[in-house]
């Protein structure tokens, strides 16, 4: 006999008595956003700022931002993941760690879910940052110099807001890849959507049900992102410098 669907399933209570299965995945969407949007927080200021630095005139700085990159971007995502909630308490002073270790669920899993994926996601960005700062012509930065701007004035004024229009495209994509990487944080226990979809199929034995519904919900949370993502392209977009669409405008 073949596979039969039970969507009903959804509207049954789940054994923590907090409500049905489907408010039960309601509440792991919340913790999904709450995590990605940390993190995002985390990656883009850290990224922006380490990508800045490794397109300065300043060879050590360089080398130290390259370092950083290179360190995080090489090693998986869920091995970080397991280094930050397993190893990273015992590295901290006993007292911080103990009593990180000792915060009521979901907070200590919580904590160590949104570093590992804003530093993870922060190297990408990084990249992305440099790239579209030495996209710009040479000219933007001397031009800043004459009119009098400092390094980082000039950054700050002239060469960041134009890097940051033309890299949007690929922010998009990382917005994207937050929400989903954050999946992995239930190997370390934290019940966000994923987690919360596999605790679901264990306990209602409801594989497809349970893990299509949670499927259903990423694609609708990323398609919005999409959408968000492409307004701010059309309205922060400079005619001439950059199109709608990522690519330049023929002709410039």
């Amino acid at each position: 006999m073949g596979y039969t669907w039970h969507w009903k399933v959804l509207l049954e209570a789940e054994p923590g008595g907090t409500g049905t299965y489907l408010q039960y995945l309601i509440v792991g969407l919340g913790w999904t956003l709450a995590t990605a949007l940390a993190a995002w927080i985390i990656a883009l200021t850290v990224g922006a700022l380490v990508g800045t630095l490794r397109t300065t005139p300043y060879p050590w700085v360089v080398r130290a931002g390259n370092l950083y990159v290179e360190i995080f971007r090489n090693i998986p995502l869920i091995v970080q993941m397991f280094l930050w909630f397993f190893v990273m308490p015992e590295l901290l002073p006993t007292e911080l760690g103990d009593r990180i270790k000792q915060m009521p669920p979901p907070w200590g899993t919580w904590i160590w879910a949104v570093l590992c994926l804003g530093i993870f996601t922060s190297v990408r960005i990084a990249e992305q940052v440099r790239a579209g700062i030495n996209s710009l012509p040479r000219g933007q930065r001397m031009a800043g110099t004459a009119l009098g701007l400092t390094l980082g004035q000039s950054y700050r004024y002239v060469v960041l807001p134009q890097a940051f229009r033309i890299i949007l495209p690929p922010l998009t994509s990382e917005s994207m890849n937050i929400i989903k990487n954050s999946s992995v944080a239930l190997t370390i226990g934290l019940l966000e959507l994923a987690g919360r979809a596999k605790a679901m199929q264990e306990f209602s034995f409801r594989v497809f049900e349970a893990f299509a519904t949670a499927t259903v919900i990423y694609l609708l949370v990323n398609l919005v992102v999409v959408l968000a993502m492409r307004a701010l392209e059309r309205k922060v977009r400079v005619p001439g410098l950059i199109a709608a669409g990522g690519a330049p405008q023929a002709g410039h």
